[in-house]
């Protein structure tokens, strides 16, 4: 059974509700469908249900069973204009502009169902850039007790079942922190292990990526990633994790041997900590494009409640998967 089938039978376990916000999409309509038949997670969708309906009918696809939220008719629209208010009024926010915002944007309004607890999380990007996915997210549902910063993981399903657990990985960050300090990328390392933890297996062996191996190169970017090891031993000492590590001798124990010898990775590492935005969101894709990987996400750790994002070149297939993770992220919360 492949890594997102098992992702799929624990959904079903314990079936969740999640939110669709993007309904004028084709793939989003398809993979709908394929949540309900499949009975991974109970669905909601937002827009005008006559104009959903005509779409899944173009498409020949079945919606039955999927909930459709209509911002302009639902009784609930009032509570929601609260509510948004409530959390934004320190911001500026007033109850006209909480109302206009809602009837508009409907990913905001997903966002307002899952703080009110109607839904349990929610997925969108298909058609949207991550920035304004991860935006209302961040306004309203606010990070979790205890957590340090928000940031962004990708499930990485490998065809090298020699690797990582069983072939799958967690990339880390590769969606939202452009630049982190050497604290930031200690704290994605232990949200990262926390979220291989959830997702994945129960150990994660974690690599603090760079172009240098244990000092062979010089740079401030290399000393940012020696730091963040130094700060993710000393605040974080249950971790197994190393660093600074090239990408072969992270994954590779006949290089890790040479390069790093005596470290507790020893070219076994399933968390890929990566210094910056350009080096993971390029990692992953490579990964994914060129190496034949299934890629999930990218994922919100650290967030009081699922939500996450697609890939705008994903596939209804890849918004099935992340909908069943979420439905899983769902049930831990």
């Amino acid at each position: 059974m492949s890594y997102i089938d098992l992702i799929k039978e624990r959904a079903r376990v314990d079936r969740k509700t999640i939110v669709l916000p993007e309904s004028n999409d084709k793939r989003t309509l398809i993979a709908a469908a394929k949540i309900m038949e499949e009975g991974i997670a109970n669905i909601i969708m937002i827009g005008n249900e006559e104009k959903i309906l005509d779409g899944a009918g173009w498409l020949e696809v079945d919606l039955s069973g999927v909930q459709i939220v209509n911002p302009e008719t639902t009784p609930r629209l009032e509570e929601y204009v609260n509510l948004l208010y409530e959390t934004r009024k320190s911001k500026g926010m007033t109850p006209e502009m909480a109302r206009e915002i809602l009837l508009k944007d409907y990913l905001t309004f997903g966002i307002v169902m899952v703080k009110a607890n109607h839904a349990d999380g929610m997925v969108a990007g298909a058609c949207h850039s991550t920035a304004d996915t991860l935006r209302p997210a961040l306004q309203i549902l606010k990070t979790a007790p205890g957590v340090k910063l928000v940031s962004a993981f990708f499930v990485m399903d490998t065809q090298f079942k020699d690797m990582g657990d069983n072939g799958t990985f967690i990339f880390a960050d590769c969606g939202l922190n452009q630049d982190p300090t050497a604290e930031e990328l200690a704290a994605i390392a232990d949200s990262s292990a926390r979220s291989f933890k959830a997702l994945v297996g129960p150990k994660p062996v974690i690599a603090m990526l760079s172009h240098s191996t244990k000092g062979s190169a010089k740079h401030p970017l290399v000393d940012k990633v020696a730091e963040a090891t130094r700060i993710a031993h000393e605040e974080y000492p249950h971790l197994t994790l190393d660093g600074e590590l090239q990408t072969d001798a992270a994954l590779v124990p006949g290089v890790a041997k040479s390069k790093a010898p005596g470290s507790p990775v020893n070219g076994q590492a399933n968390v890929l900590i990566f210094p910056n935005l350009d080096a993971g969101n390029i990692g992953y894709k490579l990964v994914q494009r060129l190496g034949g990987a299934e890629a999930y996400g990218p994922m919100l750790q650290g967030i009081a409640k699922p939500v996450n994002d697609l890939s705008r070149g994903c596939s209804w297939e890849d918004i099935v998967g992340v909908v069943a993770l979420t439905a899983v992220q769902a049930q831990l919360v």
